[in-house]
């Protein structure tokens, strides 16, 4: 993947979704595991609350207009090496997800779709 390609970004649905999390939570990150549970809906924390180590990869620090410090988007290590090739593009879609997410109470969850770049 070239430098010039994002590796994460955000559907217009997403960002105004994170601007209105910003607004009640503080500062926000993601972080994606590849669990077995949610393993395509990255999950939303408070910044910092979600601590992350050497078995993680920090992506990206996502700039949405609105919120006044970049969204971190971390990977669990394991779960970059099958993605590596991917552009990830966060979505918001109705329906539950995990508990844990901040959007959980909002009726709708964070979903990650990925496409494949290069070669």
């Amino acid at each position: 993947m070239d430098e010039e390609t994002p590796r994460v970004e955000l559907t217009p649905a997403a960002a105004d979704l994170l601007r209105r999390l910003r607004a009640t939570h503080g500062p926000l990150m993601f972080h994606q595991s590849g669990g077995c549970c949610d393993g395509s809906a990255p999950m939303c924390y408070p910044e910092g609350e979600f601590r992350t180590g050497e078995a993680d990869v920090l992506l990206a620090e996502l700039d949405v207009e609105g919120v006044p410090e970049p969204v971190t988007f971390w990977m669990a290590r394991g779960q970059y090496e099958a993605w590596r090739h991917t552009r990830l593009i966060v979505d918001v879609v109705e329906g539950r997800g995990s508990g844990f997410s901040l959007e959980a109470p909002e009726g709708v969850r964070f979903l990650t779709r990925s496409r494949v770049v290069g070669s």
